[in-house]
């Protein structure tokens, strides 16, 4: 197990709940980028392979963890996108 990695994915960890929160609360996806957060996501799911193919260790919870984040995150964009598309439909209306 490496420090390093773990102190990485707690770092990168920490950052996520604000952004679920951001991203839930404000019901807008001004900022976020669902291209950037699919490349997050498949760098997180290469880890969790390394880790089930290479080095099987107890970081592997901090990268499904975050993983986790993540798709929570990637859900919410597209609930607020489709939400953004229902109130510029109303406005022409």
């Amino acid at each position: 197990m490496s420090i390093f990695e773990m102190t990485m994915l707690v770092c990168f960890g920490s950052a996520w709940p604000f952004s679920i929160y951001k991203t839930y609360k404000s019901g807008k996806n001004e900022g976020k980028s669902i291209c950037f957060l699919f490349i997050v996501l498949l760098g997180y799911l290469s880890g969790i392979t390394h880790k089930f193919l290479y080095c099987f260790d107890a970081v592997i919870y901090l990268y499904i963890m975050n993983c986790l984040m993540v798709i929570i995150d990637i859900l919410l964009y597209f609930r607020n996108a489709r939400h953004e598309k229902a109130d510029r439909q109303e406005v022409r209306s």
